[in-house]
């Protein structure tokens, strides 16, 4: 899995008991996850079609880094899964997972579309097409 993406825990993103808000957590995540679908596609008509079961398995406090990590797992004809974990860059805690993230291409009109990718491509490859 690769980590590609880190963020500081500043106090706008903290929930009532201090620790870090689960919807901003998700939000970047959602983010983090689009960017990567966008480059292991080609195309940035994609759109989120499903998460699975997220497991928040430890905090984040203020002042804390955190990186999120998204790995794909299998490409179908119009879409592509992923697998995503968020650790402490610091003590590298899993703060969480989520086993099945789903993206489709989708064209002008918001219908899958065949993308024709089938296998990972690091970044900086398939920005060079």
């Amino acid at each position: 899995m690769n980590f590609y993406t880190r963020k500081w825990v500043k106090p706008e993103d903290l929930n009532a008991h201090g620790t870090l808000f689960g919807g901003r957590l998700l939000a970047w995540i959602d983010e983090e996850a689009a960017i990567y679908s966008i480059i292991q596609l080609g195309t940035n008509g994609c759109v989120t079609k499903y998460m699975s079961e997220i497991n928040f398995v430890n905090s984040a406090r203020q002042g804390d880094i955190i990186e999120l990590g998204i790995k794909a797992t299998h490409f179908g004809h119009t879409s592509i899964t992923l697998t995503c974990a968020v650790r402490n860059k610091i003590t590298q805690k899993t703060i969480l997972t989520v086993d099945k993230i789903v993206f489709v291409s989708v064209d002008e009109n918001g219908k899958p579309v065949r993308h024709g990718r089938t296998e990972i491509t690091y970044t900086d490859e398939r920005l060079r097409e």
